[in-house]
């Protein structure tokens, strides 16, 4: 249909679903971004879950989220203040008026309005009728009512017919936004391969939406955003969680060894175990656990076999798998352990992020038992970050914890596909049979990595286990100075492992006033920030970390020649009390937010600018 309404260029939008929980909004928003990338945008997306398993429906505590940030010059964040919010009730309104700037078309399905629904969501008067909504552009659209009215010939019940009503407002905004609604045909042919009845139903009501936002020109304009400038290559819309189960799945390829992955469910991260389960043809093995330390110790044990060994979970379950940490630690087998954080502590927000266990994840072992720590920075990053745990954790015997959170996990992003023979290469230390020199803890010089002997290999038979082991031959022993002498190189082991990481990078003047440190999921929003301000001539700059324990060679050098430091995070300061142990010659100022949410662009401006003054 003829688009009859101004088209109106764009450098990027924020865009919000919400609905109740039952609405279908992470579904819709998950549409909306495939679109997204098919239009060649760029973009980060924010799934806002309800803190509740089963709110109350119609309440402000259970609605639920999903933002996408679109635009076609690079997008680094999930994006702050919404230009456009569908709200498919009264509570969702409310919920989210906080994310709202003026100016912010609101598109609410009217029919959802009564005063049962006005007092659930808390209001005492009706927003749509009293000023309180007067800053924004309000469009009434009757969503319920017209998707009945578009499947009243399909014979369903009224229950079945309302599933649908998220796709009517989809339709809405694929309108909004100039985008082409046959591009959903291929997700509902997937979705709904074996029932056609449910491909038409959800096509009719997409179409549904997008004539009544023509016909009834609810809209003064409509936007179109360009393309992003890409690099040429092959994209998609990844997860977090599923990018981290590719980058596993490429360095099993790549090193040649099987992959194992042993966990238990736990939100956020049993999305990567969820993946890993569909690429049995690759030879995956992918355990549900009856627990979290079955799910560890039997990654160990295919650590021992001969296998890429990973094991998933957030907070709650890496204190439970700490102790089977420490004999990973101490056997020196190689262990990929990805920990996608959420609010803490206990059982905390499960359905929120934070950055939380740092401290955990470098300490929270019994005895000395260093292993490495990285961090990833976004969701697409989560590959590359997974895929460098791997060649760290096999090429230098040890353990490593590679840590997410929420926001990325669940988070998508555009991701070009890499190829896996450009990937760098992973060459474990594999023992060779009847090697006449062979000990089960005889070292390399350089890594101090000791050789990977695989069950079964003939002239390689060795004791391994919980109890400390004999320099070299590997023999039960208490003796004291082998017990510090083992304790120094396996701390060494990890320390040495600074040789074979990236230095680490600065955006900005490396002399500049303000540097701002951040690491993990905090990467997008604070170098957003950084770079607003450097066009604007402010004398700031940023250092990201990837790498944790051990920290880059050249971290020294980066820190110093600036006259403020400020660690953004999201927790109490975790970072920020590392850096004083490992660089103790600097100040270090902190920004800290601890409320399950994303920093925003705003709030961090306003905090760099007032320490330049």
């Amino acid at each position: 249909m003829a688009n009859r309404t101004k088209v109106v260029e764009l450098e990027h939008v924020v865009i919000r679903f919400a609905g109740d929980s039952g609405d279908g909004m992470q579904l819709t928003g998950n549409m909306f971004s495939d679109s997204t990338a098919l239009a060649g945008n760029d973009f980060a997306t924010f799934p806002d879950y309800p803190g509740e398993i089963r709110p109350p429906q119609g309440t402000v505590s259970g609605v639920s989220g999903f933002q996408v940030h679109f635009g076609h010059k690079p997008v680094h964040t999930t994006g702050d203040l919404c230009d456009v919010l569908v709200a498919m009730n009264p509570a969702s309104i409310k919920a989210n008026m906080r994310w709202l700037k003026p100016g912010t078309t609101i598109i609410f399905d009217i029919d959802s309005l009564n005063d049962k629904a006005l007092e659930k969501a808390g209001y005492t008067s009706d927003p749509t009728q009293d000023d309180s909504l007067s800053q924004y552009k309000l469009v009434k659209a009757p969503i319920t009512s017209l998707t009945l009215e578009a499947l009243k010939d399909f014979g369903w019940d009224r229950k079945a017919m309302l599933k649908s009503k998220n796709m009517f407002a989809l339709g809405i905004v694929m309108y909004l936004f100039n985008r082409d609604i046959t591009v959903l045909n291929a997700y509902f042919n997937n979705k709904f391969k074996n029932k056609p009845d449910v491909i038409k139903a959800n096509q009719e009501v997409v179409a549904a939406g997008y004539s009544y936002a023509d016909a009834m020109e609810i809209f003064a304009n409509t936007y179109r955003i360009e393309p992003a400038d890409l690099q040429k290559g092959k994209y998609r819309d990844i997860t977090g969680n599923v990018a981290a189960a590719w980058g596993l799945m490429a360095a099993a390829e790549r090193s040649g060894r099987q992959l194992f992955c042993g966990s238990y469910p736990i939100t956020p991260a049993t999305d990567i175990l969820a993946e890993l389960t569909k690429y049995k043809n690759l030879k995956v093995k992918a355990y549900q656990a009856e627990d979290e330390i079955a799910g560890i110790t039997s990654s160990l044990g295919a650590a021992f076999a001969g296998c890429l060994a990973v094991t998933t979970t957030s907070g709650p379950g890496l204190s439970l798998k700490s102790e089977a940490l420490g004999l990973a630690v101490m056997t020196e087998l190689p262990l990929v352990l990805i920990d996608v954080q959420r609010g803490g502590p206990s059982t905390g927000l499960p359905t929120k992020a934070e950055q939380s266990d740092l401290m955990q994840a470098l300490y929270g072992r019994n005895g000395d038992a260093p292993l490495i720590v990285i961090a990833a920075r976004s969701s697409a990053d989560c590959f590359y970050t997974a895929y460098e745990a791997c060649k760290l954790a096999m090429e230098h015997m040890t353990p490593v914890i590679m840590l997410s959170d929420g926001s990325l996990g669940n988070g998508s992003e555009i991701f070009r596909i890499p190829r896996v023979a450009d990937l760098p290469a992973i060459v474990p230390p594999i023992a060779k049979a009847n090697d006449p020199e062979y000990q089960p803890y005889r070292r390399n010089e350089e890594t101090l990595a000791r050789q990977w002997a695989l069950p079964g290999t003939e002239g390689l038979r060795h004791r391994i286990g919980g109890l400390e082991k004999a320099d070299g031959l590997g023999n039960l022993t208490t003796e004291p100075k082998n017990h510090e002498r083992m304790t120094y190189l396996r701390e060494e082991k990890v320390n040495r492992v600074a040789n074979y990481i990236a230095e680490q990078e600065i955006t900005g003047d490396p002399n500049a006033d303000l540097l701002v440190v951040s690491w993990g999921g905090t990467y997008g929003v604070v170098l957003s920030v950084v770079e607003k301000m450097l066009e604007e001539g402010k004398s700031v700059a940023h250092a990201h970390f990837r790498h944790i324990m051990p920290l880059p060679k050249n971290t020294h050098e980066v820190l110093s020649g600036h006259k403020k430091i400020i660690v953004v995070e999201n927790n109490r300061g975790q970072f920020a009390n590392y850096l004083r142990e490992k660089q103790p010659d600097f100040r270090y100022e902190q920004y800290n937010k601890v409320q399950g949410l994303p920093f925003l662009t705003a709030e961090l401006e306003d905090k760099f600018n007032d320490l330049l003054k």
